[in-house]
């Protein structure tokens, strides 16, 4: 069981099945579902860990609030309401709307939160002899990310919706990272060219993860390994709001528990996949027996390769069991 500390938001969304995003100018439309429940990055990364097994001590923003009385409720309900969940005097909020064919519209409001900084002293604490710190882009996590380079802590970051490697709002992140994940969706590139162009410009960064939609999920290792898993949905897609935040959470628990990243890959995959069948994926997640059980029906085609290595020269690259 790892400890692990994230940072980030936690938002009350709702979350409505319309007809087709964008929405046509209409005065009214009566949504085919629709939905509340506490999410935004940091709630769902840690709701997704917490389930799998890890000790985790949130640290985010809430107020008091009708918004922020129900992510505190929904928090404690999930075992994530601790000292680390502060006061913000606000609380974030979000709306999703969700297509016919699962793909997704998202309006986060975070101007109350990130109007207010959060105390560097609690997440040091929080982070004392934490396995990993997982460091969402939100912007007031960026001041506590010396903080965590001065606690030795390992590093994860997932930049969301990045076009460049050197990108202005994600680069003090990145900076810090061992770990980066993102999605394809805006990259200017071939996914293997960004996570070159991502070793190279970055030094510490030892792994990048390319979330890939319904071409499943790619991941490099700084030595060289190239690691392709194929999408699957094993209760089909109803929404895809927040897969990247379960791929990415997955991977992490899945890492840090065998050190085996082409396993945690295929996990984490298949973990996503099975989530994007609910119409609130963020309110659903698998224990590690139930995902286990699960990987025993349904298999994550995997395959690995290499790619010009971004390590030093000289240095050898090593098979991946």
């Amino acid at each position: 069981m790892a400890k692990i500390v994230v940072v980030g938001v936690a938002s009350l969304y709702i979350s409505a099945g319309v007809d087709d995003c964008p929405l046509e100018s209409e005065s009214t439309s009566m949504p085919a579902w629709m939905r509340a429940g506490v999410t935004g990055s940091a709630a769902h990364i840690a709701k997704v860990l917490s389930a799998l097994g890890d000790s985790v001590r949130l640290c985010t923003l809430a107020g008091t609030d009708p918004a922020g009385v129900a992510v505190r409720a929904d928090l404690k309900a999930s075992g994530l309401l601790g000292p680390g969940v502060v006061d913000a005097g606000a609380t974030s909020l979000g709306v999703v709307l969700v297509a016919p064919d699962g793909s997704r519209t998202g309006f986060p409001y975070l101007a109350a939160v990130n109007a207010v900084g959060y105390p560097a002293e609690m997440f040091h604490r929080l982070a004392d002899g934490a396995d990993l710190a997982v460091l969402t882009n939100a912007r007031f996590v960026r001041p506590l990310i010396r903080w965590a380079e001065r606690a030795s802590v390992r590093i994860a970051v997932d930049v969301h919706l990045i076009a460049e490697p050197d990108d202005a709002h994600n680069r003090p992140w990145m900076e810090a990272a061992d770990i980066v994940f993102c999605s394809h969706e805006r990259l200017r590139c071939p996914p293997h060219e960004w996570m070159a162009k991502v070793f190279a410009r970055y030094p510490g960064c030892q792994i990048v993860g390319i979330g890939r939609g319904a071409d499943g999920a790619m991941l490099g290792l700084r030595d060289g390994t190239l690691v392709r898993a194929e999408a699957i949905a094993p209760r089909g897609v109803v929404s895809t709001a927040g897969a990247g935040d379960a791929l990415f959470a997955s991977f992490l628990h899945g890492w840090l528990a065998t050190g085996n990243p082409v396993d945690a890959l295929r996990t984490a995959v298949l973990h996503a996949g099975w989530k994007i069948g609910d119409t609130l994926p963020s309110a659903v997640s698998l224990t590690e027996d139930e995902l286990r059980r699960l990987s025993t029906e349904h298999q994550v085609r995997v395959s690995v390769d290499r790619w010009v290595s971004a390590a030093p020269a000289g240095q050898a690259a090593q098979d991946v069991p």
